[in-house]
């Protein structure tokens, strides 16, 4: 629990928090902002780490703070491509099975099978699509590994919605950022992209209902 609070506080407070951070411990960031976007992008239990709004704070930051934004970049486009990696190959070593799995706190069924539902009818472009999408991300990349979508398919979409993800939210970080209203109030501005975010998976759910009713 104290680690979701922890998460929690990390996401909805990053302007400050990776403000003291990079202060503080300089180079170390650059790890931590690794760990962070592989594990929520490779692992199926930590959807919940921020990702968008992670991206977008650590543009504007390294431009106001003149650091290099273009290894930044490429940095984090590897740990996004590596994680959809990890994540593609634990689908696919232990396969069809994870269907049966028990909903609990560690695993988020629900996710799982919305993301199922998004891969057959999107096919390859849901690894590229739903890097956009908070937590369906997560699990795009194990449903295909689950479905044992052919690896070089899988990586040339894989690679493409890295860049694309990385790129177009930490740029418009460093282009955007250092607006005074941007800048003033990138709290406010967190929770919004947080909300662009999630408004698709809102959307799809509520026409799901809709449809069964």
């Amino acid at each position: 629990m104290e680690l979701l609070l922890y998460v929690w506080d990390l996401a909805v407070h990053l302007d400050t928090h990776l403000a003291s951070l990079l202060q503080q411990h300089g180079v170390w960031v650059y790890l931590l902002l690794f760990l962070i976007i592989f594990c929520e992008t490779g692992l199926v239990v930590t959807p919940f780490l921020p990702g968008d709004s992670l991206l977008f704070v650590a543009g504007a930051l390294w431009a106001a703070a003149s650091l290099n934004v273009h290894a930044l970049a490429a940095l984090l486009i590897a740990a996004a491509i590596l994680g959809n990696t990890t994540n593609y190959w634990i689908g696919r070593y232990l396969g069809p099975k994870v269907f049966d799995w028990p909903d609990s706190r560690w695993f988020n069924r629900k996710a799982l099978e919305r993301t199922h539902a998004f891969y057959e009818r999107h096919g390859g472009k849901t690894i590229v699509i739903t890097r956009f999408l908070p937590i369906i991300r997560t699990f795009a990349p194990f449903v295909a590994g689950v479905g044992s979508m052919a690896h070089a398919r899988f990586q040339l979409f894989n690679i493409a919605g890295g860049v694309m993800w990385v790129g177009s939210l930490l740029y418009a970080g460093v282009f955007f950022g250092n607006i005074p209203f941007i800048r003033n109030n990138l709290t406010l501005v967190i929770f919004g992209i947080i909300g662009l975010s999630l408004a698709p998976i809102a959307l799809g759910f509520a026409r799901h209902r809709l449809r069964r009713a």
